[in-house]
C-alpha cells in the first residue's frame, strides 16, 4: 500500500513466516553503495530508496544472538538464521577454517537429506551441491570426491538428528567463528590512521584494515557509558571514567546513523538477555517445549514402528533363506530316493539272473548224477574198460563234486543279494518317510511367513538535533553483568573443548594436502591465533582488558 509505514511491510512478511521472533530481522535495501535498514515508523516511499521498479528489500537477520541455542525458540527463526550464516560462509564474508567447514557442510547435508543411508547416498550424491567456500577447495590438493568423503564420513556419525537439530548444531559452531555477526564499517580517528569498526552482539570492536579476525581494542556493552555522534564524528564513552572517550570519523552522516542504530539495537538485546523473559518470549519458549517433545515423541514412534518393520523384513527374510534350504534338502532327499530305486532295480535283476544260474547248475548237477549211476549199472567185463570206467566215474564224481560247490556258491550269492534287495527296499522307505517330513516342515515355515509378512507398516530513547545524535546507557547493572558475562564465557569454552578436538583431528589429517602458496592473509592469522590458543571469546576479553591499560588511538 501507498501509504503503509515500514512497520506493515515488515508486519506483513512476518505473520507470511510466522516469524514472532521479530526483533532479530530488519528489512535492508542499498543506496549509494551503503547499506541501510527500513525504518518502522517511516512510509515505505518517503526512504530513499532506488527510483527503479520494482524496489527491492531483503529480509534479513539485523541483530544476531550471543548463544543461538539458549535465544532462538520458534524453528523458522532458527531456520532463517541457518540459511543467512551459511550464505555469509559460502561467499566467504565469515572466515570458516577448513576443518570447521566441514564439520559445518556435514551438518548442512544432515539437515537437507535426513540420515544418513549407504544404499541411498551413494558416490557422487553430493556433487551438484555448494557445501564449502571456494577458498577452501583452492587452498588443498583435493579432488571433490576426496572432499565429499571427508563430509560424508561425519555426516554418517549425525544419524538421528532431525532437521532443526543439524541446523541449530551448526549455528553452534558458527557463532564462534571470529567474525561471525560482525558487522564492518571503515572509519579513522584522530590521526587519521584507517580502521574498522564492528558492532556485534558483544560490543565494539576496532581492527586493523588487514586483520578482520583479532580486534586490537574492544568495548563490550556492559562496559559503555554513552555513544554519540556529531555531523561525522563519533564518540565511544567508556563506563570507567578513567579510560580515555574514544572518538573516530567515518565517511558519510549515514554510515554514522547506520552505527548508531546497531549499537542501540545490539545494546538492547544485551540487556534484555539479562534479565527475565517477557510473558510472550515464557508463551513461546512453553509452546517450543511443547512441539519439540510432541516431535520427539513421533520421531520415536516412527523409529519404533521402522525397527518393527525392519524385524518384519529380517524374520521374513530368514524364513525365506530357511524355505530355500528346505527346498535344497527336499531335492537332495529326491535325488537320493530315485538313486536308491534305481540301485534296488539293480540289485532284483541281479538276484533273478544268479537264481537262474543256480537252478541250471542244479540240473547239471543232477543229471551228472544220473549219468553216474548209469555207468555203474553197466557191466564192465574186462578189466582195461573196468579201469576205464572206474576213472570216468572218478572224473564224473570230480566234476559233480564242482558242480555241486558252484551250485552251493550261487545260491549263497543268491541270498545275499536278497538281503541286499532288502536294505535297498528298506533305504527306500526311510527315503520317502524324510521326504514326507520335509513337505511338511515347507508347508508350516510358508503359513509362518504368510502370517508374518501380515504385519502392518505403518530500544531506549535517543534525540537527534540537527544532525547530532547520542544514546546513554544505563549504568546501574553494569558492574554486575560484567560477571555475569565472564561466568558465561568460562561454560561456553568448555562446551566447545571436545568439538575443538574433532576438529584438529581431520586438521591433521588434510594438512599435508595444503598449498602453502594459497593461502590467504586470513588463513595466516587464523593459524596464528590458533598456535597461541586464542579464540574469539577470550580474545575479546584481553583486548577489553588492555584497553582498560594502554590508550586510545
Amino acid at each position: 500500500q501507498v501509504k503503509w509505514k515500514g512497520k506493515d511491510l515488515f508486519d506483513l512478511v512476518c505473520r507470511t513466516l510466522g516469524l514472532r521472533e521479530t526483533w532479530f530481522f530488519g528489512l535492508q535495501y542499498t543506496i549509494k553503495d551503503t547499506v541501510a535498514w527500513l525504518k518502522m515508523d517511516k512510509k515505505v516511499l518517503d526512504h530513499d530508496v532506488p527510483t527503479e521498479e520494482p524496489k527491492t528489500f531483503h529480509f534479513l537477520a539485523k541483530f544476531y544472538p550471543e548463544n543461538a541455542e539458549e535465544e532462538l525458540v520458534q524453528e523458522i527463526t532458527q531456520h532463517l538464521f541457518f540459511l543467512q550464516v551459511k550464505k555469509q560462509i559460502l561467499d566467504e564474508k565469515i572466515f570458516c577454517p577448513p576443518e570447521a567447514s566441514v564439520l559445518l557442510a556435514s551438518y548442512a547435508v544432515q539437515a537437507k537429506y535426513g540420515d544418513y543411508d549407504p544404499n541411498v547416498h551413494k558416490r557422487g550424491f553430493l556433487a551438484q551441491e555448494e557445501l564449502l567456500p571456494k577458498r577452501v577447495i583452492n587452498l588443498y590438493q583435493m579432488t571433490p570426491e576426496m572432499w565429499e568423503e571427508r563430509i560424508t564420513a561425519w555426516y554418517a556419525e549425525h544419524r538421528g538428528r532431525a532437521r532443526d537439530e543439524a541446523e541449530m548444531e551448526y549455528l553452534k559452531i558458527a557463532q564462534d567463528l571470529e567474525m561471525y555477526g560482525v558487522n564492518y564499517f571503515a572509519i579513522r580517528n584522530k590521526k587519521g590512521t584507517e580502521l574498522l569498526l564492528g558492532v556485534d552482539a558483544l560490543g565494539l570492536h576496532i581492527y586493523d584494515p588487514d586483520n578482520r579476525l583479532t580486534p586490537k581494542i574492544s568495548f563490550p556493552w556492559n562496559e559503555i557509558r554513552n555513544i554519540s555522534y556529531s555531523d561525522k564524528e563519533f564518540t565511544i564513552k567508556p563506563l570507567d571514567k578513567k579510560i580515555d572517550v574514544f572518538k573516530f570519523n567515518s565517511s558519510k552522516l549515514r554510515v554514522n546513523k547506520l552505527i548508531l542504530q546497531l549499537c542501540i539495537g545490539n545494546h538492547d538485546l544485551f540487556m534484555r538477555r539479562r534479565k527475565a523473559d517477557s510473558l510472550e518470549v515464557q508463551q513461546m519458549k512453553a509452546q517450543a517445549r511443547e512441539e519439540k517433545a510432541r516431535k520427539q515423541m513421533e520421531r520415536q514412534r516412527l523409529a519404533r514402528e521402522k525397527q518393527m518393520r525392519e524385524e518384519a523384513e529380517r524374520t521374513r527374510d530368514e524364513l525365506e533363506r530357511r524355505l530355500m534350504q528346505l527346498k535344497e534338502e527336499a531335492t537332495m532327499a529326491n535325488e537320493a530316493l530315485m538313486r536308491s530305486e534305481e540301485t534296488a532295480d539293480l540289485l532284483a535283476e541281479k538276484a533273478q539272473i544268479t537264481e537262474e544260474e543256480a537252478k541250471l547248475l542244479a540240473q547239471k548237477a543232477a543229471e551228472a548224477e544220473q549219468e553216474m549211476q548209469r555207468i555203474k549199472a553197466t557191466a564192465i567185463r574186462t578189466e582195461e574198460e573196468k579201469r576205464l570206467m572206474e576213472q570216468k566215474v572218478l572224473e564224473a564224481e570230480m566234476l559233480a563234486l564242482k558242480m555241486a560247490e558252484e551250485s552251493e556258491r550261487r545260491a549263497k550269492e543268491a541270498d545275499q543279494l536278497k538281503q541286499d534287495l532288502q536294505e535297498a527296499r528298506e533305504s527306500e522307505r526311510r527315503a520317502k518317510q524324510k521326504l514326507l517330513e520335509i513337505t511338511s516342515k515347507s508347508s508350516y515355515t510358508q503359513s509362518m511367513n504368510s502370517s508374518t509378512t501380515a504385519l502392518p507398516t505403518d530500544l531506549p530513547s535517543f534525540n537527534l538535533i540537527s544532525e547530532s545524535l547520542s544514546f546513554d546507557f544505563k549504568d546501574t547493572d553494569m558492574k554486575r553483568l560484567s560477571m555475569e558475562i565472564e561466568k558465561e564465557k568460562v561454560e561456553y569454552m568448555e562446551k566447545s573443548k571436545h568439538l575443538q578436538e574433532q576438529l584438529n583431528e581431520l586438521k591433521t589429517e588434510i594438512e599435508a594436502l595444503k598449498l602453502k602458496e594459497r593461502e590467504t592473509a586470513l588463513d595466516i592469522l587464523h593459524n596464528e591465533n590458533s598456535s597461541r590458543g586464542n579464540s574469539k571469546h577470550n580474545t575479546i576479553k584481553k583486548v577489553s582488558e588492555s584497553s582498560s591499560f594502554f590508550p586510545l588511538m
